[in-house]
């Protein structure tokens, strides 16, 4: 089966020399020049993934990827031009799973595509009828229906947040290094730097934590990585 995957850009020589790229990636290439015409495009063909630049006119890439996360967890890169490297930070915190930047090779574009892809795609096998949950005090994550609840009210989660949310409930009382978490969350073949670590945990405390610049449940362990600290280790802030 064919991917589809929907480039959004204003400028048409970069568009028609990624489309002629990725068609013979085997990629099925469908595009758009502005967010409102992207928005309608997601609508309308679902895309297997999107790759969105943030300078658009109109409607910036951020105010796309915000609108598209309110209704779908379609794998979305973010495209940015060197002196925008902030803006990419910022889309990851509204929900980009990874970002670009401009000028890049294909090679590398492609293999950042199929990692996003793999990732999206690899979902836990179930047993028939049983749910699994990650259980720690008032936060549940229900593996089966991809939910979190925090003190029983449900909690949207991004693909990449459920899933380190999930490695760190899976480890909670233990160190988590970055390595390991680029490792097991973000896979081997990750070609990125680890800031993307810092800003999805920022995004995760901002969700469960009740004080996300004094966070309890998550925590920064210098110069290692984090741990998810067991409900009974934390003190106790009512």
């Amino acid at each position: 089966m064919t991917t589809s995957v929907l480039v959004v850009d204003d400028e048409p020589s970069f568009t028609e020399a990624l489309t002629v790229g990725l068609r013979r990636e085997g990629f099925e290439v469908r595009t758009a020049a502005d967010g409102r015409a992207a928005l309608a495009e997601i609508s309308e063909s679902e895309p297997d993934l999107v790759l969105l630049d943030v300078m658009l006119p109109g409607m910036s890439g951020l105010d796309v990827c915000r609108e598209i996360r309110k209704s779908s967890r379609v794998p979305l890169i973010m495209v940015t031009a060197r002196g925008e490297e902030i803006d990419a930070v910022v889309g990851l915190e509204v929900g980009a799973d990874d970002y670009v930047t401009k000028p890049y090779r294909l090679r590398e574009l492609v293999a950042r595509m199929r990692a996003v892809l793999r990732r999206a795609s690899d979902q836990p096998v179930e047993p028939e009828g049983d749910t699994i949950c990650l259980i720690e005090g008032d936060v549940t994550l229900d593996i089966d229906r991809h939910e979190l609840r925090v003190g029983g009210e449900l909690v949207s989660l991004a693909l990449k947040e459920f899933e380190l949310l999930a490695y760190l409930l899976q480890n909670a009382g233990r160190v988590v290094t970055r390595d390991s978490l680029m490792q097991n969350v973000w896979g081997y073949e990750y070609i990125g730097d680890t800031k993307t670590i810092d800003v999805h945990v920022k995004r995760l405390r901002a969700k469960i934590e009740d004080d996300p610049s004094n966070p309890q449940r998550i925590t920064t362990i210098r110069g290692l990585g984090y741990r998810y600290e067991r409900s009974a280790a934390r003190p106790d802030t009512s």
